[in-house]
Formats: C-alpha cells, sequence, structure tokens
C-alpha cells in the first residue's frame, strides 16, 4: 500500500503562522509523494475532524498530526476500528487523551529519541509502535557573521514557551556590550505577551538593538541566518527544536535552553565538542552568563564555531525523515 491520507492542522501554509510542526508536515508530505506515495492531505479543524476522517474508506492508511490527533480521544479511538491509524507527535501532552489516542493507533511517529522515550514513559505503549523520525536540515552557505560576533539571532513565535521574557531579561544586563537581537517570529498569536516585551525592551533602553521584525521565510529568513553570528533558543520547553539544526546548517553556534530533544538537535562536532551552550530554562542570569561568554570570549567562539560547522556535516536530511516516516507507515500498512 502506497496510499495514505495526511490529516494536518489547517492553516499549515500559513505565511503569518509558521512553525516546526508545519514546516515538517510539508516536507514530509512533498518527500513521500517524491518517492511514489499517493498522499491526500486534509486541513481540519477540532470542529471538522469527524467528518474528514468519516470522508475516508475503510482499511486506509491515515496519518495523523498529534496537534488534530491528541486532544481528540472521542473520534480517534472509533475511528481506529476501521482505518489504520499512525499518530505523528511533535511535543508530547502526557495526559490521559493523548494516551487513549496513542493506545489505538496502529502505529506512533516522533520527532526526537527525547519525544519517544517520554511517550514510553507517559504511557503504556509497545516499544515495537513508536518510531523515531528526525527532522532533517537543508543543505546552507555558511553564515557569514559579523567581526563583533554581537548578531544574536532569534527564530520562534513571540509566544511565552518560546521565552523571549528571558532572552530580554537576560540582554538588559548586557548592555556595556556590543550585540544586537534579531527575533524572527509571528506576532500574532499572543499580542498581549508581545507588548509586555516592548515595554520591557523601551525600559531596558534597548529599542535599537532588540528588534521584533514577524515572520520571515524563504530568502528573507535565510538572509537573516546568514548575517547572523549566534542563534538563541530560551524555550521552556521543546521536541526537538528544528532551527537548532537550521542554524547548524549554517555553522551557526547555538546558545540555548537544555530541554527536551535540544540537546539532540544540537549534538556534538567530531571530537566530541558541543557546538553552543546549554542552559536551563528560565533563568535569566544563567543565559546572561552564556550570552556574555560568547560575546567576551574568543577562543570559545572559535571552539564553538567549529564545532558547529563539524556538526554541519552529520545533519540527517530530509529524505532520511521521510524514509522514516514511509517506514512507519509501511508497518501500519
Amino acid at each position: 500500500m502506497t496510499d495514505v491520507h495526511f490529516i494536518v492542522p489547517e492553516g499549515i501554509d500559513d505565511p503569518a503562522r509558521p512553525s516546526g510542526g508545519n514546516a515538517y508536515d510539508r516536507r514530509v508530505c512533498r518527500g513521500l509523494a517524491a518517492t511514489g506515495w499517493t498522499v491526500q492531505v486534509h486541513e481540519v479543524t477540532g470542529a471538522t475532524l469527524s467528518a474528514a476522517l468519516a470522508g475516508i474508506p475503510d482499511r486506509a492508511l491515515v496519518l495523523v498530526d498529534g496537534l488534530v490527533a491528541s486532544p481528540a480521544p472521542e473520534v480517534l479511538v472509533p475511528e481506529s476500528r476501521r482505518l489504520r491509524l499512525v499518530v505523528l507527535v511533535h511535543m508530547p501532552l502526557g495526559d490521559e487523551r493523548e494516551g487513549a489516542v496513542l493506545a489505538a493507533a496502529t502505529s506512533v511517529v516522533t520527532t526526537s529519541a527525547w519525544a519517544r522515550r517520554l511517550l514510553l514513559q507517559l504511557h503504556t505503549l509497545p516499544g515495537d509502535r513508536v518510531q523515531v523520525a528526525e527532522p532533517g536540515a537543508e543543505a546552507a552557505e555558511l553564515a557569514r557573521g559579523t567581526p563583533a560576533a554581537g548578531a544574536l539571532l532569534s527564530v520562534a513565535a513571540v509566544i511565552p514557551g518560546k521565552g523571549h521574557d528571558v532572552l530580554v531579561d537576560a540582554l538588559a544586563q548586557l548592555t556595556d556590550l556590543r550585540w544586537h537581537c534579531l527575533c524572527v517570529g509571528s506576532l500574532e498569536r499572543d499580542p498581549a505577551f508581545v507588548a509586555r516585551l516592548r515595554r520591557r525592551v523601551a525600559a531596558g533602553v534597548m529599542d535599537d538593538r532588540v528588534r521584533f521584525p514577524g515572520p520571515q521565510a524563504g530568502a528573507e529568513l535565510a538572509g537573516s541566518y546568514g548575517a547572523a553570528d549566534v542563534l538563541v533558543l530560551p524555550s521552556r520547553a521543546e521536541s526537538y527544536g528544528m532551527v537548532v539544526a537550521e542554524a547548524l546548517a549554517r555553522g551557526l553556534p547555538v546558545v540555548a535552553t537544555d530541554v527536551g530533544g535540544v540537546p539532540e538537535a544540537l549534538g556534538h562536532g567530531a571530537d566530541g565538542t558541543r557546538p553552543g551552550l546549554l542552559v536551563p530554562p528560565d533563568d535569566p542570569a544563567a543565559l546572561r552568563h552564556a550570552l556574555r561568554a560568547w560575546l567576551e570570549d574568543a577562543d570559545l567562539r572559535g571552539r564553538l564555531r567549529r564545532a558547529a560547522r563539524e556538526r554541519r556535516e552529520s545533519l540527517a536530511d530530509w529524505p532520511t525523515t521521510t524514509a522514516a516516516v514511509a517506514d512507519a507507515l509501511g508497518r501500519a500498512a
């Protein structure tokens, strides 16, 4: 069987709402189609999920994004009796509703080994039914950077979970150093949070140093990566952290929180050196110390840059991701 119905959240192609999960879903769709699968994509909301599944014939193979599936056991569990369901979990929720959906699924795909371990801890699932399909990374030119190494880049929707408040608090104590920070990401998901951040930036007299240009994609985003010296990801939770791999693909070191699958995405250089610095989440002081070390220690920057360029060579590509998802679908079929 090489026919699959892919149930995804509505609006995955909306340029105003970019996300790692949406990008992953799009790449998997294209990758499966390129390798001979017939992929029928169904964009749904919670209100339209039931109707979309009802229109799919019995015994069909259905890949369901976990953002849609995990909150909806009342829909997915009954449908699992007639459909071969494979659930793609981007970020484990850990609640009973998710557990019921995953127990009913024929197979489960996670985007990191960390997420797989967590799901097996949280739910009673056979290990051989939970597979990993790590996100790929596009080959890219090395970032050119700046002489002062002070071009900081954050790529994430501006929401509390991504920790921009922690980043702004850390930067407020670094105004004695030369740097500027570009925070690329949607400003629409939590406008009140964005407004608080802007007030904090103004109070710290950082208006000309911290910018929030909104979401970017394509050549514009590539240009922002290319002009950066280091990626900063202060998230409170990440299943993998696709932007970490995107930065490393350009030889950019990373300063990030030690959460979820981020250490897995960061990996190591050839001699075991991490291509970045990991700090605890929700800790502005730790993030400040890491950024100060980056800005002040040229030897440290050199080591991290070498490790990032070495890690660049070992990143997974998207055909590898697609092959892992195809394997899970094949087993379910």
